[in-house]
């Protein structure tokens, strides 16, 4: 047998970009002559790929130990699954190419469990991220993404004009301003939960608090289809707390990091790899006793929660949460805070692997002193969003990251006596970039006065339908609840049209 790359328009095999890459192949054949299939083949392929992933083309060509026996067909390797593992930018090991397409399937043959499995995402969805940048407490529209000059209840915020023609956000955000060429406003959020906890959970859910049933956040609806949990690093990081995964269990809990930019504590493993590996077999021995006695469950989750713990200390990957490795120019235009060093973090971290990071603003309910307080905020959010979204770019890394600016609803439009601004959900603001989202757009619009939505009305659903379509998650995909019942990643909306690029 022998592989070749296929080619393209840069001769390098590399569909789409001039980048090498190298195929080696063994193949173990029957004893005696017959028709050659590919099934009958014993195939290790390693890759080895430098640059940003794309669609990768083989031609397979097989031939028998007789001549007039030979056939070829073309496959398109989808995802690698087992011996070589192909990040976001970079190739490591761990996974083997694991699907193809269906017509190779037919054309020569190929079985599910003969060569490769053929029911993992592929290579281009492998590629998909998404950082979720959490303003909690609810950011007022007025100060961020919909400015009101002019009127009673716009305030003293003035607005700036942006890098797109026509769209004006809040004086506040002016780093913002100028990249939002590649950044998608929705000015007709709306929604019904107006208190923090029900909003926050519904917000990360998609499902309002249910006494009957803890739901799973999207982010660990996103993990469970197309993250990596066998990863070295948590395929879902949060900065600061978060939803957790629900009935999903714990392969999809978040891990928190609490101080960004530092490696997280106690993942250093205190006495020799010798000695530790000696304790994980003792811990082994000792819940199996606990298993064989019924508690085989709580001793599985408890053995997953161990074996990643374990991966994540004992790999080098575990550097990345260092940003003291950063060039001080990128570390100063991300800002020097906590929220600025979770945005670093979080792209140190998509670019390795991870799926799905959440980073935290945690100042927004503004009561009282709303425009001092927004602004306040704003030096620390504004330079870190505007950082991280052109940082992705400029690294080619954008049209594959998802990137979500929101909280979990709005402010009033009537100020109140201590100049602040209560809870909103009926109308309010959001931003996304990356991912195909079309930048330099605002969609949806609220009235003159900021009461209400003016057209084009976006829910919950309609934004989760959404987030879904741009990472490659089925959003019908069901789970079992603890009840039995089957509960729909999204239940219901639409995915918000033209925000995508088709």
């Amino acid at each position: 047998m022998r592989l070749t790359p296929g080619s393209n328009a840069g001769g390098s095999g590399l569909s789409g970009i001039g980048l090498p890459f190298f195929l080696q192949a063994s193949v173990v054949r029957p004893a005696q002559p017959q028709p050659t299939r590919i099934a009958d083949s014993l195939i290790t392929i390693r890759i080895v790929i430098t640059g940003k992933p794309a669609k990768v083309r083989f031609r397979i060509d097989t031939r028998s130990q007789t001549s007039s026996e030979k056939f070829g067909t073309e496959i398109m390797a989808n995802h690698i699954f087992d011996e070589v593992h192909l990040s976001r930018r970079t190739a490591t090991r761990r996974r083997f190419l694991q699907t193809v397409s269906a017509g190779a399937i037919a054309s020569c043959g190929l079985g599910f469990r003969d060569l490769m499995a053929v029911e993992a995402e592929n290579l281009r969805k492998r590629g998909k991220a998404m950082i979720l940048l959490w303003m909690q407490g609810g950011p007022s529209q007025f100060e961020t993404f919909d400015p009101k000059p002019g009127i009673e209840n716009g305030g003293p915020t003035e607005a700036i004009q942006t890098s797109a023609s026509g769209i004006q956000i809040a004086d506040n955000f002016p780093n913002v301003a100028r990249i939002m060429n590649d950044v998608a406003l929705i000015r007709s959020m709306t929604n019904k939960e107006g208190s923090h906890p029900r909003a926050t959970y519904q917000m990360h859910t998609g499902y309002v608090p249910s006494g009957s049933v803890k739901h799973p956040s999207l982010a660990s609806g996103i993990v469970q289809q197309i993250g990596n949990i066998e990863s070295e690093l948590p395929s879902f990081v949060s900065i600061g707390n978060t939803q957790g995964a629900g009935f999903l269990g714990m392969d999809y809990e978040p891990f928190v990091v609490n101080n960004p930019g530092q490696i997280p504590s106690n993942v250093a493993i205190p006495v020799q790899q010798q000695r530790f590996d000696r304790r994980m077999g003792l811990l082994g021995k000792l819940e199996s006793e606990y298993a064989a006695a019924g508690a085989d469950q709580l001793v599985a989750t408890h053995q997953s929660l161990y074996q990643k713990s374990s991966r994540l200390v004992l790999s080098p990957s575990v550097s990345t949460f260092d940003t003291s490795e950063e060039p001080q120019k990128v570390r100063d235009s991300y800002g020097d805070s906590n929220f600025g060093r979770g945005c670093l973090l979080a792209r140190r971290l998509v670019e390795q692997g991870v799926t799905f990071v959440e980073v935290r603003s945690s100042t927004w309910d503004t009561h009282q002193d709303n425009f001092e307080r927004s602004a306040s905020n704003a030096a620390e959010v504004d330079p870190a969003t505007a950082a991280l979204i052109t940082d992705l770019k400029d690294r080619g890394m954008l049209d594959d990251t998802l990137v979500v600016w929101m909280g979990e609803f709005g402010r009033t439009p009537k100020i109140n006596a201590r100049t602040g601004r209560d809870h909103y959900p009926r109308v309010f603001s959001m931003a996304m970039a990356g991912g195909g989202i079309v930048g330099g757009q605002v969609y949806g619009s609220s009235t003159a006065d900021g009461s209400a939505i003016n057209e084009n009305p976006v829910t919950v659903q309609d934004l989760f339908q959404t987030v879904c379509k741009s990472m490659g998650v089925n959003a019908n995909h069901e789970n079992l609840s603890p009840l039995g019942r089957p509960m729909k990643i999204v239940d219901g909306g639409s995915v918000i049209p033209g925000l995508l690029r088709t």
